[in-house]
């Protein structure tokens, strides 16, 4: 079963795009994250038309997360306990059916703004709810997969240029304590057991050249527990949905041996897909 995690900044704005990755990677399971839609305008159909089940969190222009999956969809939870009050759409939670059933959760981390900032205030107090998230899930036993835009790098091999944004978002100690604090339960981070070597990443900055010059961050996680981590198979960054030419930005002043990510410092893609591989087997059809 490949497991794939995406920030598609806007699911209506980047339809044909995904609908050609989906119809080409073939995975089975999709979190999905900054959607940017409300549910009754999330492009239903034509996903659906392609063989998946949908789940979807979403809310008007920002945030909004989704489980798209071949396989069938149940439990469904909304929402990140712990703020009756937090109103922002950034986490869902769903079991995929089947003999082996595995849980998985779309988790979209805010960024922060700024260390010291009030929407940094708020990103810390979302990492302890997930923390207390993430315990919950561990203690089941069950297999889970918790992926999703972290807005955090693990250490300082997972960015281009770690003194440069030393304790900046993104790479503040504080952030990646709390980040520690999950993954020290006994989750594992399935794109690092396969590439211990550090320096690849899943976010480029839309500016001053980053994707041309591979000045990028590790964001982009998926972290299993010990039931699913035992059937992990494989886990790569897959880097050519970033790469793609966005049909809202021209192709003009193309680099050589590119393929468009801005033109005229419009907001193209900024994130690859991250990817995993969980061995398991279902009955029957897909739908």
């Amino acid at each position: 079963m490949k497991i794939a995690t995406w920030n598609v900044n806007s699911i209506k704005a980047r339809l044909p795009n995904i609908l050609e990755w989906l119809g080409e990677a073939k995975p089975d399971v999709v979190l999905l994250q900054e959607t940017k839609t409300v549910d009754d305008a999330f492009p239903a159909m034509e996903i659906e038309d392609l063989g998946y089940n949908i789940a979807i969190h979403g809310q008007k222009t920002y945030n909004g997360v989704a489980i798209l999956s071949k396989f069938p969809i149940e439990d469904v939870e909304r929402g990140l306990p712990g703020n009756d009050d937090d109103e922002q759409a950034r986490y869902i939670e769903a079991t995929i059916a089947g003999n082996n059933p595995i849980r998985v959760a779309s988790i979209y981390v805010p960024m922060g703004t700024e260390v010291g900032s009030e929407k940094f205030a708020y990103k810390l107090n979302f990492l302890d709810r997930l923390i207390k998230r993430f315990e919950k899930i561990h203690a089941s036993g069950e297999a889970a997969v918790m992926g999703g835009d972290y807005n955090i790098t693990p250490d300082d091999s997972d960015v281009y240029d770690p003194i440069k944004l030393h304790e900046t978002v993104l790479c503040s100690t504080i952030e990646r304590k709390k980040l520690r604090t999950m993954v020290n339960m006994g989750y594992t981070d399935a794109f690092r057991t396969f590439n211990p070597q550090g320096h690849q990443y899943s976010w480029w900055d839309y500016r001053a050249g980053a994707w041309n010059k591979d000045n990028g961050l590790r964001i982009d996680h998926l972290y299993l527990t010990p039931a699913a981590a035992d059937r992990l198979s494989a886990s790569d960054i897959d880097r050519d949905p970033r790469a793609t030419i966005d049909p809202q930005c021209g192709p003009d002043r193309l680099p050589p041996g590119f393929q468009m990510q801005r033109a005229a410092e419009k907001f193209c893609y900024p994130f690859s897909v991250s990817c995993c591989v969980v061995r398991r087997e279902f009955p029957g059809q897909y739908r």
